[in-house]
């Protein structure tokens, strides 16, 4: 059933608090130097220096748009969220509006649309379509007007394709697939990609994309789960994606707000990466509970990944790779047979860097030629509770400071970073 447009869950509000606090931007990391001792002061200087050279995320908000930036909210959770993203490398004040939080849609002038076997829908106009049925072969393709925001509610659709994507966006300013009862959404076979396009995902989008809803999204795929060409966000709702490829792709940013995620994928569990812009092709993670199962990566971004809080557990080759990974909030569990976290300068636009300033971090690796933080650059830690299990768990190639938190080392606390850069090959 639909319901009318209600306000966001207490979890989103939580992240609304937060981001209201962040509303200048990037916050400068100079604040915890002020905090911290005298030999952690330059340290996290030289990360301020840095991190001065950061761009903003892409901003979601257009003119006229009704969507505005979520307002402040006075609590003690916001409060403590608000104090770990004044660190934040990413301007996350950007990232989400009140439309992207909403789990349910208006359903005052809605469309209802009923699915059929072999039977295209077409989508040229904003508005809100509410989607169900079963069928096979068929596509939600939508094709609007630039500015034209529109709104697929998936109110128990099924759709098994054998070579196309069950949903298609062309063109549109935003779109948002709502999930309000139980939905399916696969293709068996080998993509077409009859419009030149590259066309390898169930859901795929040349534009904008959030995932919402209060239900059960379930995805499979014989390429990737869902890939984004823009920005995908999610904010709320039940994932369950199996891709034979990447579960999640996105050229610019991948930011999860809230939700939960279940991602099994023969490629990264979340991939994000730009060549042309070193600013985007990153990832965001605000909350939610991500449980990810990848052959390759848990979480691939070319330029920043960032986690403020939720729960996020991955057991892959590699757990994280980026240019500069932050970790200010949440808790993190890494089961890798490679590096657990790699910091890589992919990105010209950040200085290659592995950072903890909260949270709790548990990471297990392989033994061998392993890292559990590999940081091709700098590794500062400031806090947080960081538990490693590994032969060789520090390795970084710039500085390395550890001026907070607790960190333990095969059951045993530490209070340096051993660098294993000199490790035999």
């Amino acid at each position: 059933m639909i319901k009318t447009r209600i306000a966001a869950s207490a979890a989103s509000a939580m992240l609304a608090a937060a981001l209201a606090g962040c509303a200048g931007g990037a916050a400068s990391t100079q604040e915890q130097a002020d905090a911290a001792s005298s030999a952690q002061t330059s340290t996290v200087e030289t990360q301020s220096a840095r991190a001065s050279n950061t761009g903003t995320s892409k901003a979601d908000a257009a003119a006229g748009e009704a969507d505005a930036t979520v307002a402040t909210s006075a609590s003690t959770t916001a409060s403590a969220a608000s104090a770990n993203a004044s660190a934040s490398i990413l301007a996350i004040a950007d990232l989400f509006t009140d439309r992207d939080l909403e789990q349910t849609a208006e359903a005052s002038g809605a469309t209802a649309i009923t699915l059929a076997d072999n039977t295209d829908v077409n989508i040229t106009e904003e508005g809100v379509y509410v989607v169900s049925g079963t069928a096979t072969n068929a596509t939600i393709r939508v094709e609007a007007d630039s500015a034209a925001k529109v709104q697929i509610v998936l109110d128990g659709a099924t759709i098994t394709n054998e070579s196309a994507p069950a949903i298609y966006v062309v063109s549109a300013d935003k779109v948002f697939v709502t999930t309000a009862a139980d939905s399916t959404l696969s293709t068996t076979g080998t993509f077409t990609d009859s419009d030149g396009e590259g066309v390898d995902a169930v859901v795929y989008a040349k534009d904008d994309i959030v995932l919402n809803g209060t239900a059960n999204l379930a995805i499979s795929s014989t390429g990737k789960g869902v890939n984004a060409k823009d920005d995908l966000k999610i904010t709320g709702g039940t994932y369950t994606i199996d891709a034979a490829d990447h579960a999640l792709d996105a050229n610019d940013s991948v930011c999860i707000a809230d939700g939960e995620l279940q991602l099994t994928a023969n490629g990264d569990g979340i991939h994000c990466t730009n060549d042309e812009d070193g600013t985007l092709g990153y990832v965001y993670i605000g909350g939610g509970t991500i449980t990810v199962n990848a052959a390759d990566k848990g979480i691939e971004a070319s330029s920043v990944v960032q986690m403020d809080d939720g729960s996020l557990s991955i057991a892959a080759a590699e757990g994280i790779e980026g240019t500069y990974v932050q970790i200010n909030g949440g808790t993190l569990e890494i089961d890798a047979t490679d590096d657990a976290i790699n910091a890589t300068p992919t990105s010209a636009s950040y200085t290659a860097t592995i950072e903890f300033n909260g949270g709790q971090s548990t990471i297990t690796i392989a033994q061998g030629d392993t890292d559990a933080l590999d940081s091709n650059g700098n590794l500062f830690i400031n806090g947080g509770t960081i538990d490693i299990t590994a032969q060789h768990p520090f390795d970084y190639d710039g500085e390395g400071a550890l001026g907070g938190g607790e960190v333990y080392v095969n059951g045993e606390r530490v209070t340096e970073l051993a660098n294993a850069t000199t490790k035999p090959l």
